[in-house]
């Protein structure tokens, strides 16, 4: 008779349920960062009302001369971020890196930089400039009537 046999048979080790469960909360994490909203568009200069019953949908955001030529302005409560990459056109994207999800903190010389890993996005079209985001900015639909800008 050996000892193994007094011992009735373990479950799994405490290590491979916590490796378990870390490995299954990675992966909601993931899932979570690279979720994004692939039915948003961008809005150039013109005019039109286009209000919907999205929520914020025609609401001003800000004035044409509030968003810098080259830069932009960021709506934190809107998830949102307005450029105008060259004079009276005016581009809208999620405030929210493609990288992990953290939101993005400045805006200046071109680009839309997060301050979590220093991605950088284009604020013509909202491509990757600098890495370690690898998937673009996706684009959110305003519309530019008279000076003011607003959500569509």
């Amino acid at each position: 008779m050996t000892s193994a046999s007094l011992h009735p048979a373990a479950g799994p080790a405490r290590r491979t349920v916590m490796a378990a469960a870390g490995a299954a909360g990675l992966a909601a994490a993931l899932t979570a960062c690279g979720s994004g909203d692939d039915s948003s568009g961008t809005a150039g200069t013109g005019s039109g009302s286009g209000g919907s019953a999205q929520d914020g949908a025609g609401a001003a955001l800000a004035r044409t001369a509030d968003i810098p030529e080259g830069g932009g302005k960021i709506f934190k409560d809107q998830g949102v971020v307005v450029t105008q990459p060259s004079a009276g056109t005016y581009k809208a994207f999620s405030s929210q890196c493609t990288h992990q999800g953290c939101a993005v903190g400045s805006v200046a010389n071109g680009v839309i930089v997060c301050p979590c890993h220093n991605s950088e996005f284009s604020v013509t079209d909202g491509s990757v400039k600098k890495g370690p985001a690898t998937q673009p900015l996706p684009a959110a639909k305003i519309t530019v009537s008279g000076d003011e800008i607003a959500l569509a």
